[in-house]
């Protein structure tokens, strides 16, 4: 059964190729005092990332590591978690993140993403962005969502955190369902975070949950 300690602050490394707007959001919530948490380092697989820019304003660290230029799946994951492993960080977070990565086994339980829908549905490889909410309408689903999930080596499959659910309305397009799905989100990933430092979560297999908190879980 995995461990996880009293983190305060939760020490993170994020993962971005986009415009970064989950990022942002989790650098908001730690400038307002409503995620007890640091960021060490945002790593893109771009080097034109717009999410690159709320780093650097926020006076977080980054770097570009391509995938391209790493000649394979596991060179490319190799230089993405030894950058991790430079900051000492806690957790490893994925906030838009469109590259595959082998997780090593001193990460696994310790990588975490956020899917716009609600996982096993409209998920796995090629399942990112607007593909997903045009899918979700396509598909004529009631009912859409966000999950926060722990990271393994397949696409959106890790043992879930964490889901919201949201209403697919009459008349909605993939954008403004995309809209209400990221309001969802930037509530639910500060959640999932909180709940991963503070010492009361349990997981085995694919099963997640919270226990009381007891005082032999000393801060780290």
């Amino acid at each position: 059964m995995p461990e996880f300690p009293r983190r305060s602050p939760l020490r993170l490394a994020v993962l971005i190729s986009g415009g970064g707007t989950t990022l942002r959001n989790l650098l908001d919530k730690i400038a307002s005092g409503d995620l007890d948490a640091t960021i060490e380092l945002v790593i893109s697989s771009n080097p034109r990332a717009g999410g690159l820019q709320y780093a650097v304003e926020a006076g977080v660290a980054t770097r570009i590591v391509e995938r391209r230029g790493a000649g394979d799946d596991a060179a490319f994951s190799r230089a993405v978690f030894d950058a991790c492993r430079s900051t000492e960080c806690h957790l490893v977070v994925m906030a838009g993140f469109l590259k595959f990565v082998a997780i090593p086994a001193d990460f696994e339980w310790r990588v975490v993403n956020i899917h716009p829908a609600l996982i096993p549905a409209f998920c796995g490889q090629g399942f990112y962005g607007q593909h997903v909410h045009q899918a979700v309408l396509d598909y004529g689903a009631k009912l859409s969502g966000c999950t926060v999930h722990f990271v393994d080596n397949q696409y959106d499959h890790g043992p879930i955190i964490l889901q919201r659910a949201v209403e697919v309305l009459e008349g909605d397009t993939s954008a403004s369902l995309a809209a209400r799905v990221f309001e969802a989100e930037c509530q639910a990933f500060p959640d999932a975070l909180r709940m991963i430092a503070s010492g009361q979560l349990r997981a085995s297999g694919r099963r997640v949950w919270m226990e009381p908190f007891h005082k032999s879980h000393d801060a780290l």
